[in-house]
Formats: C-alpha cells, structure tokens, sequence
C-alpha cells in the first residue's frame, strides 16, 4: 500500500490545507465547518464503530434521497463478484470471461478475450483500450457496450498495468448476469439491497439490456453508509456474514496502481495507509466517496455536485485533505 500525503499524491490539497491551522485538537464540528467551506460537497456522513458522529445535508436532496454515485458503482459491482464466488455461480476469481460468460464475446474478438479472468476485469487489468475519457462517448454510442469494449485493440497485457475503463466492469456486471440468469439489478437488490435494507432503484441498461456496471448507479447517503459498514465490518451486517470475511480482506489487499491518482487498487476499492491505518475508498465522478478505515473504526461517505470534476489535485485532493488531516486524527 501507500501512504496518502500532499507531497506525492495530492497537489491540490496544499490550498486546502494553507488554511488557518487550529490551535487544538480538530472537532466534529470543526469537521463540519471544513466541508460546509467546500462548494461542490452536498452531503457528509461519519460513523465511529457505527454510530453517526456526524451526519449532515449542506446541499443537495439529502441524507435520505438517493442520488447518482457515479464511479462508486464499480466498487458495488466488485462487492458483487465476492457474492457470487461466495454463492458458487461464479467458480472463482481465476475463473475466466470464456468459463463464465462465453456468450458476451463477440465474433473475431482477440483470442486473449476468453482467457480475461474475473480478477483481471475486477482489478482493472483486461488490458483492452479503455473506454472511459475521450472515449466515453463514443463506446455508450456504441449498439452493443459489451461488444465494443471487448472488441478493442489490446494496449496492455491481460493482468498487467491498471487501465481505468467503466467498460471492463461493465462487462464484469454482463458476466455476473449471465453466469447467475438474472439482472444485476437483480443481484444487487437480493445478494447486497435485502441484507443491508436499503433501495436499490433501477438505474441505465445498455442496449441489449444489460445494467450498466460501474457507472450511474443511485443510493441515498445512509445507504452508502451501509455499505461502507459491511467493508469495514469484514463483511457483516446485523450480525450477518453478507460478504466473506476472505473476500473483504482480498478487496483490501492491493493489486494494482492507478496512473492518475497514485493510490493502489484492489478489487474495485482504491487503497491507500494513514497514521490510523488502512483506507479503501470508493470514489465517483463529482466527489462521491464511501472510504472505510477499519482500524479506527470509521465509516465516511460524501456525496457532491455530479455535474462538476473533482480531480486528484483539485477537488478530490480537497477531500482527501478533508480526510485525512481532519476527519482521522479524531479517531486517533
């Protein structure tokens, strides 16, 4: 893992943190007064060994509303693929695109397509051109996403480099769907929406009906809490074992590195190490975030404007800083 720090990953949080220091030990409401300072944050939820220490709508729809979690979608989509190796319909994570879903590739498609495992699509690592950026447009333009996405040229060796492409999890989410018979709507209501006891709504499917995986999935604030919940608890709920505890820990072990912001990745959760241990981030276009800090026992979601960019050093730093700087030292 790495070490989050405003030296090596974050250069927009130095504006951030050229604010007035405080002279003491930071409060919850000092953590409140930093993100009511933050335009784009709407919503911030805080929970210390699960109960709320702080809990607050500055903007937006609110705590209870569900709204567009963006790229937070790829870390569900991932907590999902756990379920299914936990339930059997899906071997395990060395089991491969042409084992579990030989039908969602296409004709004339790079003999290495069939070999991707689900580990390779989980961690980011297919290896295909990606589809998300400049790209983006064009492949959900496209009259079949699985097809286009497993159609393009190889810029990578299959479980090499991390290439951040919402079209790899989109196929991961086809493959879920076609190994289990049902929709992921379906599997994320039943596997994840039931134990938790919260809404999962429909949200965008692709032309051959497939849901969307790793993008414009909605849940409310307090939902997000949730699931950030079952991270941080190995993968328990209500004293029920929704995820394996194995599959929690492998999700938290890091796998790869992203190009951009220099955080490690594991199997769908951006990684890194803090003075009070391990953080697994979800992170969404925007400033959408569920980070889970086992260790001190803290559980964070933000929700932001999901019209507006919030890059790693810019607004996402800002978060980060938000963090690290004031929101962990209270767990200490």
């Amino acid at each position: 893992m790495i070490r989050l720090s405003r030296r090596t990953l974050f250069a927009g949080v130095a504006a951030f943190a050229a604010r007035p220091a405080l002279a003491q030990q930071p409060t919850w409401d000092d953590v409140a007064e930093a993100a009511r300072s933050l335009p784009q944050l709407h919503a911030i939820i805080i929970a210390q060994d699960g109960q709320p220490v702080l809990a607050e709508a500055i903007r937006g729809s609110g705590l209870d509303t569900p709204t567009n979690v963006k790229s937070v979608s790829k870390s569900i989509v991932a907590l999902l693929l756990g379920a299914a190796i936990d339930r059997g319909v899906v071997p395990s994570v060395t089991s491969t695109l042409g084992e579990v879903a030989p039908r969602l590739i296409p004709d004339g498609a790079d003999s290495r397509v069939a070999g991707l495992t689900m580990e390779d699509l989980v961690t980011l690592r297919a290896g295909l051109e990606r589809t998300s950026g400049p790209s983006y447009g064009e492949w959900v333009s496209s009259s079949n996403w699985v097809a286009n996405a497993l159609s393009r040229p190889f810029v990578a060796e299959p479980g090499g480099r991390m290439l951040y492409s919402t079209g790899t999890f989109h196929v991961l989410g086809a493959a879920l769907a076609e190994a289990s018979g049902e929709s992921l709507l379906t599997l994320a209501r039943e596997w994840l929406g039931n134990p938790l006891d919260i809404e999962i709504a429909p949200w965008t499917r692709d032309p051959q009906g497939y849901y969307l995986g790793g993008n414009e999935m909605a849940l409310s604030p307090r939902a997000m809490l949730r699931v950030g919940e079952l991270l941080r608890q190995g993968g328990t709920w209500d004293g029920r074992q929704v995820l394996s505890r194995d599959w929690v820990e492998a999700s938290l072990t890091p796998a790869t590195r992203s190009p951009f912001s220099g955080l490690a990745y594991g199997y769908g959760w951006f990684l890194g190490d803090t003075p009070a241990g391990r953080l697994a981030i979800a992170r969404g276009y925007g400033g959408q975030i569920i980070a889970a800090a086992p260790d001190p026992g803290l559980t964070i979601v933000i929700t932001s404007d999901p019209t507006l960019p919030a890059r790693s050093e810019g607004y996402f730093g800002d978060l980060m800083a938000l963090i690290e700087e004031r929101i962990l030292p209270l767990a200490a």
